[in-house]
């Protein structure tokens, strides 16, 4: 891949995505498969000023041998040093870029249970520091190739045309290809636009229909409007976009308002192992019943992770002609196949979708019905076939999606 691309890439990650700003220290959390690449981004960071950037490197090998060799005990335990690195960041807020390129099985045949019970008694810990940030700092996640994703998606390519061929989709999907900074602001302005159409509808419940038995409703936030593209961070009125790339409007429904049945539209890859061809019950607007051809016990343990995390935390709406579905790939990422099709999302909801959420606490905000969990997990619905359904609260029935794309 040129470099003069990827440059163009790394500068559209700093700048558009997590909005650097002279004076912010930034971390960069990558694996160890584009160390190039990941130079190139702080380069950028150093360019647009930032005061130091760090950046955190992982080994998803290394990862599977910790959690199969430590205890639970180990493995649940956050150190002070952890704790005090916590405080740092709620007090500094530094900018933070994930670059993925984890292989989409790479942790097949870790005990998931161990994991659970590990991360249960993490999360109790960490939430208040996670609290405390939210909404407050600017973030992004975008993506490189690593050899063992590549040839996942491309599996009849040797490794070094597949790591080709990945990059090229990335960037493409991304709109890193010609003028990365016009492209999105171009893209911000158009899903600026269309949340500006459905936060005038006021919509009580999205009614969900599909072929493949999809039928399902779910109800809104009377004060919750959707969101896409990019962000603001509170306090400092700063414009970022955290996800690059990014093809959804978004919005959190009301907690316990959802009724009826959802059949997966790709494979979920959740904790280094894929879930495949799935559906979810929903009564009271919680997850009574999964079944899953592939990895059933898996999809089990994430709805009981804790209690929010039967409880859906998004809706998403995405066209089914969009870039990422138009490339004909199934990248196994959720980063890009979310942004191919109409999704949700279980357990933890978005504060920041409620009309002056800074004026509230987290706990007003889950009052108010945005759901609390240790998890936010999305998963595609979208089919060719979707149709959504808005209900409004004066009694309209508006169509927003028909045959898979906008119906305005």
């Amino acid at each position: 891949m040129k470099k003069s691309i990827l440059r163009n890439y790394a500068r559209l990650i700093a700048t558009m995505g997590a909005k650097v700003q002279k004076g912010q220290d930034v971390i960069i959390t990558a694996a160890l498969d584009q160390p190039e690449f990941v130079t190139m981004v702080a380069e950028e960071c150093y360019r647009l000023g930032a005061r130091h950037v760090r950046v955190d490197w992982s080994h998803q090998p290394l990862a599977k041998l910790t959690q199969k060799k430590c205890s639970v005990t180990t493995l649940s335990k956050v150190e002070d040093w952890e704790k005090a690195r916590w405080e740092h960041y709620c007090d500094t807020l530094p900018v933070r870029i994930y670059l993925e390129s984890d292989d989409p099985d790479g942790l097949k045949g870790v005990n998931q249970a161990k994991i659970s019970k590990a991360s249960q008694a993490r999360y109790k810990v960490i939430k208040p520091y996670r609290e405390r940030m939210e909404n407050r700092y600017q973030w992004c996640i975008a993506a490189v190739p690593g050899p063992a994703w590549a040839k996942k998606v491309f599996p009849g390519l040797s490794r070094r045309q597949a790591m080709e061929k990945l990059w090229e989709a990335i960037l493409y999907t991304s709109r890193a290809t010609e003028d990365p900074i016009a492209a999105w602001e171009e893209h911000n302005r158009d899903l600026a636009a269309r949340c500006a159409y459905l936060n005038g509808l006021g919509i009580k419940t999205l009614e969900y229909r599909s072929a493949n038995g999809t039928d399902f409703s779910v109800g809104m936030i009377e004060d919750a409007l959707f969101l896409g593209g990019s962000e603001i961070a509170q306090g400092s009125g700063i414009e970022y976009n955290p996800n690059i790339p990014s093809e959804e409007v978004f919005i959190s429904p009301m907690k316990g308002i959802a009724e009826g049945v959802v059949y997966s539209s790709k494979p979920l890859s959740y904790r280094g192992e894929l879930i495949e061809n799935f559906s979810m019950r929903f009564e009271g607007g919680k997850v009574v019943e999964v079944h899953a051809e592939k990895n059933e016990a898996l999809l089990k343990e994430m709805v009981s992770m804790d209690e929010g995390a039967a409880y859906l935390g998004e809706c998403a709406l995405v066209p089914y002609d969009s870039p990422i579905r138009n490339s004909g790939i199934l990248f196994y990422n959720t980063l890009f196949d979310e942004n191919a099709a109409c999704h949700l999302a279980l357990g933890h909801g978005f504060t920041n979708v409620l009309k002056d959420y800074d004026k509230y606490t987290v706990k007003e905000c889950y009052e108010k019905g945005i759901n609390d969990s240790m998890i936010h997990v999305d998963f595609m619905i979208g089919t060719e076939d979707l149709s959504i359904v808005a209900v409004t609260r004066d009694g309209k029935r508006v169509q927003i999606f028909e045959n898979g794309n906008w119906a305005f």
